[in-house]
């Protein structure tokens, strides 16, 4: 059974459109190189066509991935979700307890997760061990830098911004 990928609407617009550019546009540009290449005459030689037919596999195997991705999309409104418990799409506050320091995620799909942003994906070990956790619980994070414990200060559902213009 294949495992479901939950996303926003806005990762699968992301995908969808990337997709689309990539077997409309792309694709058949590099096919046209491809033939340009070819009429260069021998072919061992020919860097062109070398780089091309790189470019055209490139794309070929990116087609399939999100391919594989779209088939699998389960599209959420975190908008529709009950976020007194940590879910797809909370923003979570966490305190660390050694630090002080606070920190705020929101927790979305993989493959529109960007920690630089404060989105994590909900695969990621950190949101793993958030999931359905509230406001005021302690975790104990073990994390790829090492166990970490957090206080829970806030969750909550606020609209997600994935990129700014």
């Amino acid at each position: 059974m294949e495992q479901k990928e939950p996303m926003t609407k806005f990762g699968f617009q992301r995908l969808s459109d990337e997709l689309n550019k990539l077997k409309n546009i792309d694709l058949p540009a590099v096919n046209v190189e491809i033939d340009r290449a070819k009429e260069n005459g021998d072919l061992k030689e020919n860097s062109e066509y070398h780089a091309a037919r790189e470019q055209q596999a490139f794309i070929g195997t990116r087609i399939a991935e999100l391919g594989s991705v779209i088939s699998r999309a389960q599209i959420v409104d975190p908008s529709e979700l009950e976020h007194a418990r940590v879910s797809f799409g909370s923003t979570v506050v966490l305190c660390d307890v050694t630090t002080d320091e606070e920190l705020t995620y929101t927790i979305v799909g993989g493959i529109e997760s960007n920690p630089d942003r404060g989105l994590i994906s909900f695969n990621s070990p950190l949101a793993k061990q958030l999931l359905g956790r509230e406001e005021g619980d302690e975790v104990n994070a073990k994390l790829p830098s090492g166990a970490k414990t957090f206080e829970i200060l806030e969750v909550k559902y606020q609209e997600i911004v994935f990129e700014t213009h």
